[in-house]
């Protein structure tokens, strides 16, 4: 019993979870600023992210195993289908379960979130878009994430609707100005995807897996990856200069410049894919460190006017 909760738990890629949750803190810090913040709302959106992306990690672990490219000469670590400690039929069942969790936390989330009928209508599409995204990246006939459309997925679904629709659930309004801090978000989680897309990059091409590294090609990608990052601290620069708060307060966000070059060092001296494999927990931890920043230095400019 003891192993095989073991199992499923390292099925879930649990080193993962941060990048769904870290755009619902972000949303949710926004929405603290607003005046507006509200932990069940927040709590039941944390909650249905993480199976979201539980929910995304199973089928791309099926997904990738039936089309073969999950194989030996993957560099990245052995999936449970993989290792032949889970079977399909036991990995079909639960990405079902992990389906019905999913619909009943975010059906939880949005009936006590929303009072209109009209955004309810609006937020249950959106879940079940979320919900075809997830499970769509690696699985059917014509998988996106075979053709180069994982990293707008990811932008779409970890920023602009992440940051976006927490804070819609919990303040009702939609604010524009909210889009800088989304798409820092985004782009942050879009570089975890390109690091892992590097790393699998040879194995990808020759298993007809055309991520947008593959298309770009190493050096390109790396290029792209750098933009990427530059891109995301921009944005989440821009949006708290803008703000009218003493700029002393923003100060602590520029530590995240350190871990940014450094990372970014790193990933310009590789030379191999297998060199770029030891890089995925790092801009985890940079996407996960430059967004608590951001969050810290929001509550902090909210607290300074009480």
């Amino acid at each position: 019993m003891k192993n095989s909760l073991l199992i499923w738990l390292s099925a879930s890629r649990p080193k993962t979870l941060p990048l769904a949750l870290v755009s619902i803190l972000t949303g949710s810090a926004l929405a603290f600023a607003g005046g507006q913040f509200s932990w069940p709302v927040a709590c039941l959106s944390l909650v249905t992210a993480t199976l979201l992306q539980i929910l995304s990690n199973l089928a791309n672990d099926y997904g990738d195993a039936v089309k073969g490219t999950d194989n030996a000469q993957r560099l990245g670590p052995i999936r449970a289908l993989q290792s032949g400690a889970v079977n399909l039929a036991a990995m079909r069942n639960a990405i079902i379960i992990n389906l019905v969790l999913t619909l009943l936390a975010g059906l939880a989330l949005i009936f006590y979130a929303l009072d209109s009928l009209e955004n309810i209508l609006v937020f249950m599409l959106l879940g079940v878009l979320a919900i075809a995204a997830a499970i769509a990246y690696t699985v059917g006939k014509r998988p996106y994430g075979y053709v180069g459309l994982g990293d707008l997925s990811v932008f779409i679904f970890f920023g602009l609707l992440g940051v976006l629709g927490s804070c819609f659930l919990q303040t009702g309004k939609l604010d524009f100005s909210l889009i800088l801090p989304s798409i820092g978000c985004g782009l942050m989680a879009v570089a975890v995807l390109n690091v892992n897309n590097m790393r699998d990059i040879e194995n990808d091409a020759e298993c007809g897996k055309y991520t947008l590294a593959v298309r770009l090609g190493q050096r390109k990608a790396k290029k792209y990856h750098f933009a990427l990052l530059a891109g995301a601290i921009l944005a989440f620069t821009s949006y708290l200069v803008s703000q009218d708060k003493p700029l002393w307060i923003s100060l602590p966000f520029l530590l995240s410049l350190v871990v940014v070059i450094q990372h970014g060092r790193a990933i310009w001296k590789t030379s191999k894919p297998a060199q770029i494999a030891p890089m995925l927990p790092v801009i985890v931890k940079c996407s996960l460190i430059t967004n608590l920043l951001f969050v810290g230095v929001v509550i902090a400019q909210t607290l300074s006017m009480v």
